[in-house]
């Protein structure tokens, strides 16, 4: 903490707004600024729940801002977007300063979650694909890392970020597999389960081996169904000329963009190349059913297979996605 200072830990109050609203400026490793927590506010992306504050007792001024993201119909935090700090803040304080907030938003999130076991909210940091050998990025980035770590958010898991237009040429159908609706549930939870064996989908493998296959794959759909914003009628089950499911994709949009909600190949179907085929069924019907103008996807930077069929498919990697999480 700044030496000499009393400090209080707490959540926002509307009333803070007006002096919290001036320390949120993007910065190489922060998408927050004031224009953007306002609109995010209004959305209830954001709440003063979730928006958690360092406050000099002396001063009432706020000397760090952690924020949390949520869905509009969500109890709890998804993510947490940000961290600052005042420029009053010492370079030697601001590290512990908000490590001490981080923990005390995800302490209260845990308080929160009713007698269920809740794993801290991840951390993403959005960056440029060279963000290495950006100095200033690095320098943006160091301290809060090191804060997150304290807090418990040590793991990190680098993600590709992916855009594509229509300019890159619409596939074709495939053709090897046709596509299905499925109305029930059932059919797309027992996907789910069934393609986690030797996925390579970090979060999810993550997440089953702690709740397992079953409840995190019912947890998947759930998600998808009921969180994001796409449309359920936009799911298909992949199948193969004989008429053997081989596999699913959900086309589907969050609040940014259109995107590659979830694609997965059965664990006997792979290495004939169906993950392209069911990805070029999601773009088709993203961008002749749907109308999407920019469709976007991430994937895990080990996950070669994936990145490699999305570059075929004319996506261009346009930034990294750093996602830091409890181990």
């Amino acid at each position: 903490m700044p030496a000499g200072e009393v400090v209080t830990i707490r959540p926002l109050v509307e009333s803070d707004l007006d002096a919290v609203l001036p320390l949120l400026v993007r910065d190489p490793a922060s998408p927050l600024s004031a224009e953007s927590y306002k609109e995010k506010f209004d959305l209830r992306q954001y709440r003063p729940e979730w928006t958690w504050l360092a406050v000099d007792d002396a001063s009432g001024a706020p000397l760090a801002v952690a924020v949390w993201w949520g869905s509009p119909t969500e109890n709890a935090p998804g993510a947490l977007d940000g961290v600052v700090t005042s420029p009053a803040v010492p370079d030697a304080d601001r590290i512990d300063l908000a490590a001490a907030v981080l923990r005390a938003g995800q302490e209260a999130f845990a308080a929160g979650a009713e007698g269920q076991a809740r794993r801290p909210p991840e951390y993403h940091v959005f960056v440029p694909g060279d963000w290495r050998d950006r100095p200033e990025v690095v320098a943006a980035l160091q301290w809060r890392v090191e804060a997150a770590r304290r807090a418990g958010l040590s793991d990190l898991l680098e993600r590709l970020r992916y855009e594509w237009t229509p300019q890159a040429g619409i596939p074709e159908p495939s053709q090897r597999l046709t596509f299905h609706p499925e109305p029930d549930d059932e059919v797309f939870a027992g996907l789910f389960a069934a393609v986690l064996t030797d996925s390579l989908d970090h979060t999810s493998v993550l997440e089953a081996a702690t709740v397992g296959a079953e409840a995190q794959a019912r947890s998947d759909l759930e998600f998808y169904r009921d969180v994001m914003l796409g449309e359920r009628s936009w799911w298909r089950v992949a199948k193969d000329a004989d008429g053997v499911t081989v596999g699913f994709g959900f086309p589907s949009r969050n609040p940014g963009a259109h995107v590659v909600g979830y694609l997965g190949v059965l664990p006997e179907h792979r290495g004939k190349g169906y993950a392209g085929d069911i990805l070029d069924e999601i773009l088709r019907i993203l961008a002749l059913e749907v109308g999407a103008e920019m469709v976007r996807s991430d994937t895990d930077l080990a996950n070669v297979p994936m990145a490699a069929a999305m570059e075929r498919a004319g996506f261009v990697n346009f930034a990294r996605r750093l996602v830091f999480s409890a181990p």
